[in-house]
């Protein structure tokens, strides 16, 4: 399914370990190359707002181009391959009630990602199932920030193994996550989407990275015997 915008109108046509820190504050910087199609700064951002409030169809696309992929990668960890539709479906809101936000472009994206989580939630109550295990791993284990030990350990990660370690996380860690790394919401934000406080996203955040961080160093130390046993060295040559 996909989506033609209009302002006002929208119609749908289908080496080393390193000890993690006790602190379990998580300072997350996403990745502004993956986080942004083009060079489109902040400010830029936030005058394309303004002018889609009052109806400039150009402005409208710009914030869809940098919206649109992060509320599909979070769509997709609560419902699997039906993120397109169920972000077809929250831009149909979005467009409606453009003219009632208040707020810059991160309040902007909160905004969006709320609408994008109820109508998933919705999905789900409809479909009767529960949501997908999973997760757009790709997208999470390559945007370490500065100073993030649990998302450094992630990184390069391929993504058949990422998904098979974060098939277990919890789905409020989950979501934490990838509000926090992928959305680019900081704490508060997040919190307002999930209806929590702050700290308990922050602490959600991290408990999630560093589950993932503790099963990564758990596949990588069996890794050199698995390599072992398909060389045909088992240990055990010699004995009678």
């Amino acid at each position: 399914m996909f989506v033609q915008y209009s302002c006002g109108k929208v119609t749908s046509r289908r080496g080393g370990r390193q000890p993690f820190s006790a602190n379990p504050r998580v300072h997350v910087t996403p990745r502004q190359d993956f986080l942004h199609n083009g060079a489109v700064d902040e400010d830029e951002l936030g005058r394309a707002l303004r002018a889609a409030q009052d109806g400039d169809e150009e402005s409208f696309r710009m914030l869809y181009r940098d919206v649109q992929p992060r509320l599909v990668r979070f769509a997709g960890a609560l419902v699997g391959p039906d993120a397109e539709d169920v972000t077809s479906e929250a831009w149909l809101q979005i467009a409606r009630d453009l003219r009632t936000f208040r707020g810059d472009m991160d309040g902007f994206r909160g905004w969006t990602a709320t609408i994008t989580r109820h109508r998933a939630l919705d999905h789900l109550r409809r479909k009767s199932r529960r949501p997908s295990a999973d997760l757009p791993a790709e997208e999470l284990l390559t945007m370490a920030g500065d100073g993030d030990t649990e998302l450094d350990a992630l990184d390069g990660i391929a993504t058949e193994g990422a998904l098979r370690l974060i098939s277990d996380l919890p789905r409020d860690q989950a979501e934490a996550v990838l509000l926090r790394v992928v959305v680019g919401l900081d704490a508060k934000s997040a919190g307002k989407v999930l209806g929590k406080r702050a700290g308990a996203v922050r602490t959600a955040a991290y408990r999630g990275l560093r589950r993932l961080a503790d099963r990564l160093a758990d596949t990588e130390a069996a890794r050199p015997l698995v390599q072992g046993d398909k060389s045909g060295s088992t240990g055990a040559e010699g004995v009678s």
